[in-house]
């Protein structure tokens, strides 16, 4: 849950564009250096398991709900792969961001490991959507979309093999 103070907390995490065209390269420099108020310098490198597109890795700093926002600004473009990241700080829980093509945005609530957490609200949701259909193979499929599963099978061969340069970017809070 998110303090009163959240533009006071600072937090970090990672920008990943998995896969993007040449031409969106620059536009999204600049929606990264608008969100976060600091100049975007990203060193693009090929993305080996798409013809034709980039990747790079962008660490940030910044209070805490930037990563919603960075999200929320690249999901502009619907043709991007893109994976945000917010750690957790006091009080406040990390976040997931995925996007792919066709599957839209999904959103995820970390832990302090890093493990996904679903709420026990969701999880009584689901139960009770399968309930009297007796459907094991729904309740399956339910937690497979509240874990992210299809943007994760996406996204694995575009996050392996040899990775861009990690660029850090800061925004100064206070």
């Amino acid at each position: 849950m998110r303090g009163s103070s959240q533009f006071a907390d600072v937090t970090a995490g990672v920008v990943y564009i998995h896969s993007s065209p040449a031409a969106l390269c620059p536009h999204i420099e600049w929606t990264l250096a608008s969100t976060l108020k600091s100049p975007a310098k990203l060193r693009w490198t090929t993305q080996p398991v798409a013809a034709g597109q980039l990747r790079t890795t962008i660490e940030w700093m910044g209070p805490v709900g930037t990563g919603g926002r960075l999200a929320q600004a690249l999901r502009a473009w619907p043709v991007l792969r893109f994976e945000v990241t917010e750690d957790p700080s006091e009080g406040v829980d990390g976040e997931r961001y995925c996007f792919v093509p066709g599957l839209g945005l999904w959103h995820g609530i970390t832990s302090a490991n890093g493990d996904l957490m679903v709420g026990e609200l969701r999880l009584r949701a689901i139960v009770e959507s399968a309930r009297g259909r007796g459907s094991a193979a729904e309740i399956a499929t339910e937690i497979d979309r509240a874990l992210g599963t299809a943007w994760d099978d996406d996204l694995e061969p575009y996050r392996c093999g040899e990775g861009a340069e990690v660029t850090w970017l800061r925004r100064d809070v206070g």
